[in-house]
């Protein structure tokens, strides 16, 4: 069986059409990139600037119950941990790029654009450049959220604790009445009187707790702090 002769102008435009092919695939990867690079620059855009938007016209089909939550629930873990719920605008840390992809690929299969962003995270996550564990909101309606992404270190397990004074009004004054059951333990006897009695006793307290109370409150006003139920979804650093 003879072999077919090669044809060398057929080759060559085999070659050129295949080149072609590839930068066609090229210039079409290019452009995918491109309009992707726009979409992030839309969302870091609306993230960054005023959210007007109170709901979101999601397929409540596909999305995950589990991360629903209400507002009233919102509210409660961040009084618990002293936290703020507020608008993208004010979180001054750097929003991680899984975020940005989240929410391009919920727009994507709901087939909107979302709007009305928040964040939940420390107060400080709103000032400074360093997180623990930021949580990013978009508004459902009525009152009702849905979780895009987490990111950070997880906090403290501490913090509960440790924030559980300033939780409300009452928390604080319950722990300073605590705190002066037990400085006025510490003072020995005979220190204001030479006889100990249960008047006695009763006097330091109150002259305890009252000192306690006023310096706490005084500082706290100084710094311009207040209780976590009232400071929950204040965008004022001094509230």
């Amino acid at each position: 069986m003879q072999l077919k002769r090669t044809n060398l102008e057929e080759k060559l435009n085999h070659i050129k059409a295949r080149e072609k092919s590839q930068q066609s695939i090229l210039d079409t990867v290019r452009e995918i990139l491109a309009e992707d690079d726009k979409k992030d620059e839309v969302i870091l855009e609306t993230i960054s600037s005023h959210n007007t938007g109170n709901s979101n016209d999601f397929d409540f089909d596909l999305l995950e119950s589990d991360k629903i939550y209400h507002i009233d629930q919102i509210k409660k873990i961040c009084v618990t941990y002293r936290l703020r719920f507020l608008d993208t605008k004010f979180f001054k840390g750097e929003l991680p790029y899984e975020a940005i992809s989240k929410i391009k690929q919920l727009e994507k299969s709901h087939d909107i654009r979302l709007d009305g962003f928040k964040i939940m995270a420390p107060a400080k996550l709103f000032k400074l450049e360093n997180y623990d564990d930021p949580l990013l909101f978009v508004p459902i309606g009525n009152g009702y959220y849905y979780l895009i992404h987490k990111w950070g270190n997880d906090l403290s397990p501490y913090r509960k604790l440790l924030m559980w004074p300033f939780k409300t009004f009452e928390n604080f004054v319950f722990c300073t009445f605590i705190l002066s059951i037990l400085l006025t333990g510490l003072i020995p006897d005979g220190t204001f009187s030479d006889q100990k009695t249960s008047a006695n006793a009763g006097i330091i307290f109150l002259f305890m707790f009252k000192s306690v109370f006023i310096v706490a409150m005084y500082y706290g006003y100084l710094a311009g702090k207040n209780f976590s139920s009232a400071i929950w979804d204040s965008k004022y650093y001094n509230a």
